[in-house]
């Protein structure tokens, strides 16, 4: 999470000013080669190891259904046992597929974590990637985007203490989370949904290549993104963008190389399989465009 400091210039043209010191997160979708207990004692130990290393946050995915895609899809239960092992590590969603959820169970299941573990909870949002979820939810996918927006007020409501449908309100409120929440987008429309929302933006460390631009780079895709959500956000706002990158540590280039094209290959046959080509093809320029990935890491900085 790296805030900026910002400047509106005539015409809406935005100018930074000041960069504050880079913030260092980790995040898992809980992928190890093991089975779902052991997933969990892994990724626990993993965000312990983290807090002692001095990374500020730890972020976990939410997933239903498909393993390989990712193994964890109740993020605040785990995040609650991650709480009662950790003291200073900001612990956060990325995401809740809120299109899925009971938004006031949502709201009622963050609001007593965030209490539990002293205020340390992000919440980051969106409608998630796994369209066939929606069927086995009773919902239809073409609407997941209404469906966030509304379950969205929802929680901003209930946290803030507002009256819910039917008078009830919020116990116990939580105005707090309300100033936390993040918004996860493959798109400028998303990006400024969330700025308008005065909610933070969470970009992706992999994007959907528009058809025929396979090698484009991130930040040719994500720079208009986030020039969108600036300059959407509210005045009373300060900006809050989360970059997501991979990172693979091995002992020497040729061993990364070797494992990164491992799993590569695995990702690729599980993209064929769902449909997913524009992924497909994003694998394979992730091995070959080895030097073009730590420039657009540099330059998102």
């Amino acid at each position: 999470m790296r805030p900026l400091r910002l400047r509106r210039l005539p015409g809406n043209m935005i100018r930074t000013i000041a960069k504050p010191p880079l913030r260092l997160g980790f995040f898992t979708r809980l992928l190890d080669q093991a089975d779902a207990a052991q997933r969990y004692r892994l990724a626990t130990a993993q965000i312990i190891h983290a807090e002692r290393c001095g990374f500020d946050s730890a972020w976990v995915a939410q997933h239903h259904f498909h393993e390989d895609e990712g193994g964890l899809p109740a993020p605040f239960v785990f995040l609650s046992q991650v709480a009662a092992r950790t003291t200073r590590i900001r612990l956060g969603t990325g995401i809740v597929t809120l299109p899925l959820e009971l938004p006031v169970r949502v709201a009622e299941d963050a609001a007593v974590l965030d209490l539990m573990c002293g205020g340390r909870l992000e919440v980051g949002i969106g409608p998630g990637g796994n369209l066939s979820a929606y069927d086995a939810f009773g919902l239809d996918s073409t609407e997941r985007t209404a469906l966030l927006v509304r379950r969205h007020r929802v929680l901003v409501d209930a946290w803030s203490g507002r009256a819910l449908p039917g008078g009830d309100r919020l116990y116990p409120p939580n105005p707090g989370l309300a100033d936390r929440i993040w918004q996860a987008t493959f798109n400028i429309e998303g990006a400024r949904r969330a700025g308008a929302a005065g909610d933070g933006l969470m970009l992706s460390r992999t994007q959907p290549r528009p058809a025929g631009k396979p090698r484009l780079s991130l930040p040719d895709i994500q720079n208009p993104m986030i020039d969108a959500y600036l300059a959407s956000l509210t005045p009373d706002r300060a900006p809050r963008i989360l970059a997501s990158r991979t990172v693979f540590v091995a002992d020497d280039r040729a061993e990364a190389l070797r494992l990164a094209e491992i799993g590569l290959a695995r990702q690729r046959v599980r993209y064929a399989a769902i449909g997913r080509a524009v992924f497909v093809e994003a694998c394979r320029c992730t091995i070959r465009s080895r030097q073009w990935t730590s420039i657009s890491a540099t330059r998102m900085k």
